[in-house]
This record gives C-alpha cells, structure tokens and sequence, in this order.
C-alpha cells in the first residue's frame, strides 16, 4: 500500500508505514512491541504518525484527539517514570515494589480501562472501604498515599485535563493510628531478650545483632555496610543511611569491635566489598523484597529461644536503641547516630558534631544492656 504527497507540484508516491494484521487492524512493530492503531487506514496513519516520536524513543504516547487516558495508561506511564527515579538511584527498589503493587491494587479495584478523569470521589471512597477490610491503618494510610500520588501524575503528566478530585479519600486520622499503636505491644527487646539473642546467635548474626542496638542498624543498614565505612581500630563506623543519606557516626562497643574481626574473618573472600555475606555469596538485604534471608534469619533464631512476637523484628533492635538512648536526653546526639534529619535551622550552620556527645550516648545503652543500667 502507498500514500501520496505533494512536494513542488508533483505528486510523490510514498510506501505506508503500517502493515494490516489478520485482525483487521493496521500496526507497526517497535522496539520489539507491537502497536495497533485501527482499522481505518487514514485514521490510523493520523494515529501513528501522531504517537511515532514518543514510541520511538521508549514513550508512552500522548493521548490522540479525543482519546481519554485509561487507569492501565496511566499506571504505564507512573511506573515508566519511577523506574527511570529507580535506576537513576533516585528512588529505593522496596519504593518501585510498592507503587508497582498500589498500581495492581487500583486497577484490580477501579478496573483497567476506567478513564482517569471518570474517577469520582464516591469510587475512591468504594474503593477504600475494601482496602481497610483487610489492611490496618497504618498500612491503610501508607496504601492511600501512594494511590494519591500516581492519580495526581494523571494530571500532573500531562495525561489529563483536569485533576482528580479526591473527597473523602484520605488517610486515618492521627487519633486512630495513636490508638492502634497504643493498643499494639511495644517494637522493642528487654535486655535479657537481646542478651539471649547474642549468646544463641552465630558469628554473623551476633554480629547484625550487636550492630543494631549499638548504633540502630536496620535490616538494610548491616545487609550493604561496606567494610571500607568500619574503622575497628579506633572503634567507630561513620556511613551515611543507603536509604536516605542522611550523615550517620557511631561508636562501635569493644563487643560489637569484638564480633565484627570475628565476622570478617569467616568471609570466603577478603577482597569483598560488603561484610556479610549469606551462604551462597549473597546479600542478606534483598533490595525490592519484603521478605529477605536476615529478616527469616533472625525470626527463627526468635522462635528457637521462644521470645518471638508478632510485629517485633530484625528493625525493632533499632526502636530499642532509640529508646533506651534517649534517656540520655541528648536528642542532637541520638539523632545524629541513627541518621535522622535534623531540620532546625541550626543544623544548617553545624559544620562537625563533637564525638564526645555521641560515646555519652553509646555508653548509657551499653551500659544498660551489660549492667541492666547507669550505676
């Protein structure tokens, strides 16, 4: 098949970009993928000749004439974005995993070919009456947010006309996660729990161990910490948090000194980068997973001793540090060991934090944790 042009007065035959499927329909194979565009051979050549830029280049295209973006487009086209963020380190994995979750949940709940600018607040309102059947608040609050944010893209991106108008689609309120949180028993170890853990653990894992509740490590904090960031010989750990960069310094115990050499040494290779390894050579911090082998570590060595608790994991050694830390009430110092924003304005004038701050603190949760308190 062809098309005509004029150019100078004489005609130009030209050969017509698509091809027709057994379907019916005209189509064109990009970047390995398929698209179709119609049946109408004018109407799809307008189509293709409107979205060939952005598929070309890896886009989604930009809604044709007076084409409405569905929730499926709209998702695509969110996901697409922040896998960009992701690979370009701008956004965590565990993030993308869960906007690519949250997208599943709106088109299994709202349906995959729902126009954006159709959504309502009483299908939003629908919708989140079946998310809290089966999420807590806290998760419910979380869930909500996130639909938020890839809605708003529609717009945003340029996807749609009009924003979305969201109504009573919002998050619990403060007074009922204060509730839930009162009524839930405390993410924290006693220090015979944690002693226990030590005693039982072997050499990585007391080592995880020790490092979470000397300076507030969580899962990810010991899964990727290089040994390039340890100084054992003078017995301190300065890495700023993988997940939000935030400076971090921390004193590290002559136990904690004590476990890490033992640690190191049992590695199958000296030249590796990080300082735990699993068994078969990987990380114990699985980037986009909820579950990763140091999480089902740890809760097995829990139900082993029989001190295991719904809810109370690996990341609860760091609700304890900061706990017991800050009876210290050095708030500046507890902060600057488990990597906290501080966004007073002094911080932005603070050049150095004295060290001498941050051994009170690390000292005052050693001692409670050997001696069971400050004599």
């Amino acid at each position: 098949m062809t098309h005509s042009s004029r150019s100078n007065g004489k005609k130009k035959q030209t050969k017509f970009p698509l091809t027709l499927h057994s379907s019916g329909q005209y189509r064109k194979k990009i970047r390995g993928k398929a698209h179709y565009f119609g049946t109408d051979p004018d109407k799809a050549l307008k189509r293709w000749l409107h979205e060939k830029d952005d598929l070309l280049a890896g886009r989604l295209p930009r809604p044709f004439e007076g084409d409405k973006c569905t929730l499926r487009e709209l998702c695509n086209a969110f996901l697409t974005d922040r896998k960009a963020k992701r690979d370009a380190g701008e956004l965590a994995p565990r993030s993308f995993s869960d906007y690519f979750e949250c997208c599943e949940r709106l088109l299994n709940g709202l349906g995959k070919n729902t126009i954006v600018e159709e959504i309502r607040p009483d299908n939003l309102l629908a919708y989140r009456r079946k998310l809290a059947k089966t999420l807590s608040p806290t998760s419910l609050g979380n869930e909500v947010n996130r639909a938020k944010i890839i809605l708003r893209f529609a717009f945003d991106g340029g996807l749609a006309d009009t924003p979305i108008r969201f109504g009573s689609f919002k998050a619990p309120s403060k007074s009922i996660l204060r509730r839930q949180r009162a009524e839930a028993p405390p993410k924290m170890f006693e220090r015979a729990e944690i002693l226990t853990l030590i005693e039982a653990a072997d050499v990585q894992l007391e080592s995880m161990i020790l490092l979470g509740i000397n300076c507030g490590f969580g899962n990810g904090d010991v899964g990727r910490l290089p040994v390039a960031k340890l100084d054992l010989d003078s017995g301190w750990v300065d890495w700023p948090r993988p997940k939000t960069g935030i400076t971090r310094r921390c004193p590290l115990w002559p136990e904690t000194v004590k476990a890490l050499k033992a640690a190191l040494a049992v590695r199958k290779r000296d030249d590796d980068r990080l300082v735990f390894r699993t068994a078969r050579g990987n990380s114990w911090f699985v980037e986009d997973s909820r579950s990763n082998p140091l999480s089902q570590k740890f809760t097995k060595l829990q139900k082993e001793l029989g001190i295991y608790r719904s809810g109370r994991a690996f990341y609860a050694l760091r609700h304890t540090f900061q706990t017991i830390a800050d009876e210290t009430i050095d708030g500046l110092a507890v902060k600057h060991i488990m990597g906290h924003l501080d966004s007073s304005m002094s911080a932005a004038y603070r050049e150095r934090f004295p060290d001498k701050r941050l051994l009170d603190v690390s000292e005052h949760v050693r001692t409670w944790l050997y001696e069971g308190g400050v004599a």
